[in-house]
């Protein structure tokens, strides 16, 4: 890791308004560093999709303060939160979400797409991202011709085709078996030792201890990080 500090929350929380008001987050306090590999680990309901809903600034803190690369997410307008988003974060979910009727190239192309890089520019990236996660040889199939473990594969490819800097990943072996998902977790230690800076939800302790640092996530609170994944 480098030392510095690339995503940063102070006392952050998140309160769903309502007639019993619902608080998924309190008080959190994390940083994630250029270079991180980070679990946030907790049972269902506990809040570690809100947080990463946050991190990715898919969802905004009703408390508390959230840098992101130097910037402070409260004073940015929801268009320039939608542009730093688009310029900084990568997803990887559960389901995958490629689109049926496009091969696993067309579906990595899509990430630049969307951020207006050109063509040629948009299928050289692709291109370099299928390489980077071994399915540089299945680039013309479709998503019904791909296995489980090459569908995630093929995601993690579309979000390092938009070059971002910090991959989140939620649940991404949940829908696997355990082989498929060694596989995943083999790539993402892979990546993490090229630089890549990432977070992983997940309720599964044998993932979460492959990252190099655990967040316990329960009742809306994180606990202070665990070295080396989880004890």
């Amino acid at each position: 890791m480098s030392g510095t500090q690339f995503a940063r929350l102070s006392g952050v929380g998140r309160v769903y308004a309502g007639l019993t008001p619902v608080v998924a987050l309190e008080d959190v306090s994390l940083a994630i560093e250029d270079g991180d590999y980070v679990a946030l680990v907790g049972p269902s309901g506990s809040g570690k999709s809100t947080l990463l809903n946050v991190l990715g600034l898919l969802d905004v803190p009703t408390s508390g303060t959230y840098w992101l690369d130097g910037y402070d997410v409260a004073t940015l307008g929801e268009a320039e939160r939608a542009a730093l988003r688009g310029s900084r974060i990568g997803f990887v979910f559960q389901g995958f979400h490629l689109t049926p009727y496009r091969t696993a190239l067309e579906n990595v192309e899509m990430a630049g797409l969307y951020a207006g890089v050109p063509r040629a520019r948009r299928r050289a990236r692709a291109r370099d991202a299928l390489d980077v996660v071994g399915l540089s040889h299945r680039r013309d199939f479709y998503p019904t011709q791909l296995s489980g473990g090459e569908k995630q594969r093929v995601a993690i490819a579309r979000a390092l085709a938009g070059q971002a800097q910090l991959l989140l990943c939620d649940e991404p072996t949940g829908n696997l078996d355990s082989a498929r998902g060694e596989e995943i977790i083999d790539l993402f230690e892979r990546m993490n030792l090229d630089g890549h800076t990432i977070v992983v939800v997940t309720h599964d302790d044998a993932v979460a201890r492959r990252a190099r640092r655990c967040f316990h996530v329960r009742d809306g609170h994180v606990a202070d990080d665990i070295q080396g994944g989880v004890a």
